[in-house]
Parts: structure tokens; C-alpha cells; sequence
């Protein structure tokens, strides 16, 4: 099951997350995970200082998810997908669209978490 979360959304569906992970692709196609704790600026997720490993991927290929587990077993995970560039340390993504997800096998779970956006119904 998935829930389409507007971008203008985020920062409000963020409040209903703890720490997620900033998912990027080397040179050899290899996925990094790293934990992260981006806030929203100017519409972007700001992520501070991922590490050389990650900044070194978004250089080589900047397409990246951030992913943010939920809180409570077999409730929803927010995936944010996004272009990203590198701002010195950081790492800026761009957010191309935003997702709440989980398994149908799940649906007994929690429902969609209070900041999900507008219309916060179940895409089948």
C-alpha cells in the first residue's frame, strides 16, 4: 500500500519520523546507506555531513532515496526520492516525490501518520 506525499508536504510528514538513511549508488553500483537527519530548507531535504563515501557517490550519480523506517512495527516508511548535489560537507536533495509505504500484509499496522498531507488515502 502507498500514499502519495505531496513534496510541500515534508516537512510536515518529517515530524512523524525519527532519523532515516540517505541511500546512494557508487561508481560500481554499489548502494550506500548512511543515517541522516535532514531538515527541509527552501523545499529540500539539507542533509549535514553523510560522509566522503556519500558525497563522492551523489558527484558520480545524483539520483538518491532518503529513507525513513517507521516508528511503530508494521506501520508506514516514508521514501523521499530526489536529485542531490553537493554543498561542501552536505548534501541538498531535491525532493522529485515522497511516498508513504508499507505491505498490504501489514495493514493490521498503525494507519498514515497525522502529517501525511491532504489526502492521506491508500494508492492499491
Amino acid at each position: 500500500m502507498s500514499i502519495p506525499v505531496d513534496v510541500a508536504d515534508l516537512n510536515t510528514a518529517l515530524a512523524d519520523f525519527g532519523a532515516g538513511y540517505l541511500l546512494s549508488v557508487s561508481t560500481a553500483g554499489r548502494v550506500k546507506a548512511v543515517t541522516v537527519e535532514p531538515r527541509v530548507v527552501d523545499g529540500a531535504l539539507h542533509v549535514i555531513g553523510p560522509g566522503r563515501g556519500s558525497v563522492a557517490n551523489v558527484q558520480a550519480n545524483p539520483q538518491v532515496t532518503v529513507l525513513f523506517p517507521p516508528l511503530a512495527p508494521r506501520g508506514y516508511t516514508l521514501l523521499v526520492d530526489g536529485e542531490a548535489s553537493v554543498e561542501g560537507d552536505d548534501v541538498r536533495v531535491a525532493p522529485a516525490g515522497a511516498v508513504l509505504h508499507r505491505p498490504a500484509a501489514h495493514s493490521d499496522g498503525p494507519g498514515p501518520p497525522d502529517g501525511c498531507g491532504h489526502d492521506c488515502k491508500p494508492v492499491t
